[in-house]
């Protein structure tokens, strides 16, 4: 019995940890809104959106749920201010996808505090899996200050190792599926297909960042909206 009730409380741990919340290195995209103000236009000023944070499975339903909750309170341009470090790739595709079907403009920027009444902004990043969302961009703007970087898949999965009695971490890397999936999306989007490559050419542990001379010949984006 005393055996059967340690084996229980082990069994019980293992759920328990099997089922925490792990700690996320960014957090989740989140939305809001930002008027572009020039001293003059007050409560006429264009208002624009915010999305910033890693992307994850619940992106795309979650920026469609704040579109439906802010667009009645007044004129909002199609216009998304994006700064976040990556997410899941899959997840990245869906959301540009929701944005190519909106029409939405993509900048790779973020406010200041004088954004308001200056229409100022300042430099953002797009990194891994970012640039995928980017692409959705009916049009896609990378100020010259705003990084913009990419690097090879990849993935990790947890497994509960019984012989050693713990969770063992696995790196993951595509074997070339999602990368041709990258492919077609990217050529759907209008951007070049050697962004793919550049990216799957790239260790996982590295980030490269693009040139203004890159991100001109493969299409992904202009310096002006």
């Amino acid at each position: 019995m005393k055996i059967f009730r340690i084996v229980s409380g082990l069994l019980l741990l293992m759920a328990t940890l099997a089922t925490a919340p792990v700690a996320r290195a960014a957090e989740e995209m989140g939305f809001d809104i930002v008027a572009l103000g020039d001293g003059r236009c007050a409560a006429r000023c264009p208002r624009v959106i915010i999305a910033r944070g890693q992307i994850g499975d619940d992106t795309a339903d979650a920026f469609l749920g704040f579109l439906k909750e802010t667009l009645g309170g007044g004129a909002v341009k199609s216009v998304v201010l994006l700064d976040s470090p990556g997410g899941k790739v899959m997840a990245a595709m869906d959301f540009g996808r929701t944005l190519r079907r909106l029409g939405m403009a993509v900048i790779v920027a973020r406010p200041t505090e004088q954004t308001a009444a200056s229409g100022a902004l300042a430099p953002a990043r797009c990194y891994s899996a970012c640039v995928y969302a980017l692409m959705g961009g009916r049009k896609r703007v990378i100020p010259p200050r705003s990084l913009v970087g990419v690097h090879r898949m990849f993935a990790y999965t947890t497994s509960f190792n019984l012989a050693e009695f713990g969770f063992e971490r696995e790196l993951n890397l595509d074997d070339g599926e999602m990368r041709n999936t990258l492919a077609r999306y990217s050529r759907s989007m209008g951007v070049s297909s050697d962004l793919i490559s550049l990216a799957e050419r790239t260790s996982h542990e590295q980030l490269r960042l693009l040139t203004g001379a890159e991100i001109a010949r493969w299409r992904l984006a202009t310096g002006r909206l």
